[in-house]
Order: C-alpha cells, then structure tokens, then sequence
C-alpha cells in the first residue's frame, strides 16, 4: 500500500528526510516516531504529495506521487499536526462543506458526515459551534474530516499532541478501530509507550535518518543489547549473587535493595540454567524474571537525543 525507496528531502545543507525506505502492506498501522525536527512531517508530506523529493520514489497504492500525485490525494487521507477551523460554523456545517470538496453530494453528504461523526464519538457535538470545541474534540473533528472521503490510506501528524490523558486515550481508540478497519496508517507521536498499544509496525528516526523499522517487538528486541534479569530470592541474596556471577552466560552482577540484576552475555537467549543453579544450591526464588523493555526505552537506546 506505502513504499518509499531512498526518498530524500534537503534545504540547503540540512538533509531532512535521508534516502527514506519504508515498506507497509494493507492493514499495518505504522508508529513514526522520533525528535522533534527529525524528518516525521517532511516524510509524510512528501507521501502525501505536498511536498516534492529531491530524490527518491514514493508508491501510494501502487501508484507513483510523481505521475498519479492527484489520484494518491483521493487515496489518502493527511491529518496535519495543527490545523484550523472557521468560525461561525457548526461541526455538521464544517464537516459538510469539506465532503462537498470531496464532491459528495444530494442525501449522502449528509449521511456520510453523520456516519464519520459517530465513528470519532461526536455525534452529540454535531450542533456545537467549531471555535468552541476542547483540543480534543477539535482533533476528533479533524479526523472525522481526514475520513469523509473513506481514504485507504490515513498519514497522521501528530494527532494527540497537546491533549490531556483522557483525550490521549480516546484517540487510541479510534486509531485502534481504524486498524482494524483495514485501514493502511502512518501515525507519529510522542506518546511512546501507548504507540505501542495500537501500532504493528514502528519507525524510528533522528536527524533525517530511519534508525530501526520493523515490528514493534523487533524493534524493542534490537535496543536491547542483552536481557537483564531481575531474580529475588528469600535469604543470602549475597551469596546467590556471587554464585550467578560464576556462570558462563552471565556478563556482570548487580545488587539494588533484596534485588539481584544479571546482566547476560550479548546473544544469549537460554538462561534457564541460571534458576537450576540457584535451586540445587538450596535457594528459594521468589522472582525470576526479565526486565521488561517497552517502546520507549527502545526509543532512548537508539537515539542520541539530537535534533536537527
């Protein structure tokens, strides 16, 4: 549904998007994720034909943003991070003059703006006026909007930035939903950790250059350089300590309060030998496990913190 090959975008010396390549097939929700100033707006600009390449190809459902740019619009659904709204307009009056630019017209505009209204839960603010509306709601709103023309693909920049956790997780839910309507989504966020609630596939990326792309486990497993275990045991944590310390998988030992951290030699992944050694030597274990590496923590392994 995306492919991008080597897209590149430069302003003088500065190379925002660097030989961008991402690949996504019907259905994935993609997790564009980094710094501020890293290249996630150029990126989806320019897969969404409002923003030329220097270099590089971009296919929209199969087709070139080169050749089919006014096709791909119709295909696509683009949610800016910040976008206005008219005054003295209502939500219904708002959302009806945008599908008429869609050229959905008679009975079914209204229909259409209803049904995306009760997709994005605003049906009970179709009569408010627009200016009126909370941050969230006016999101909800925009995306209500990114929908009436029923777009394959959605590119959403941004979408709970400056909300508060309530809305934040309200948006979750529609991105979920819209996942799983088969929908082919790119969305970028800070919101690391509940990204990786609704994403099956993650980008990560710093001063135009895509660090990690691939599944959301995958990328987490590549930040980690090797598992770090947290083990407990009822008495002489000491000397468990040091008895882990002795074993061939294990690279060092570490003690915080009644807790013992083993950190594993780089590729290992059986360690059961570790618990079998611990028992026959008499101790009783009450926590054996890994310390458990979500989507932010990948995103700080792998950055540097840079912006551009």
């Amino acid at each position: 549904m995306i492919e991008t090959i080597k897209l590149t975008k430069r302003y003088g010396d500065l190379i925002a998007a660097n030989e961008i390549s991402i690949k996504l097939d019907q259905g994935d929700v993609f997790g564009f994720i980094g710094p501020n100033g890293s290249g996630k707006t150029t990126t989806m600009r320019m897969i969404a034909t409002l923003l030329n390449p220097d270099y590089g190809e971009c296919y929209v459902c199969g087709k070139s943003i080169y050749t089919n740019p006014e096709e791909i619009r119709r295909l696509v659904g683009y949610m800016p991070d910040f976008f206005g709204v008219y005054d003295d307009m209502t939500v219904i009056e708002y959302l009806e003059f945008f599908a008429s630019t869609y050229r959905i017209n008679g009975p079914d505009r209204r229909k259409v703006c209803e049904e995306k209204l009760e997709l994005v839960d605003m049906s009970f603010k179709r009569d408010a006026m627009v200016n009126q509306l909370s941050r969230g709601q006016t999101q909800r709103i925009g995306l209500a909007r990114t929908l009436l023309h029923d777009p394959q693909v959605l590119l959403l920049d941004e979408p709970a930035s400056g909300l508060d956790p309530r809305a934040r997780i309200e948006i979750r839910k529609l991105l979920r939903r819209l996942g799983e309507m088969n929908k082919t989504i790119i969305v970028s966020s800070h919101i690391l950790p509940e990204l990786a609630d609704v994403c099956t596939r993650v980008g990560i990326i710093e001063k135009g250059n895509m660090l990690a792309d691939d599944y959301v486990a995958d990328v987490m497993k590549k930040a980690r350089e090797a598992i770090l275990l947290e083990v407990r045991v009822t008495e002489n944590q000491e000397k468990a300590a040091s008895l882990l310390e002795q074993q061939d998988v294990v690279r060092n030992v570490s003690m915080r309060s009644d807790t013992i951290y083993v950190t594993l030699k780089p590729g290992t992944e059986d360690y059961s030998e570790l618990s079998t050694v611990l028992f026959e030597n008499g101790f009783r274990i009450i926590q054996f496990r890994e310390e458990e590496v979500n989507l932010e923590t990948a995103f700080m392994e792998l950055t540097k913190g840079l912006q551009q």
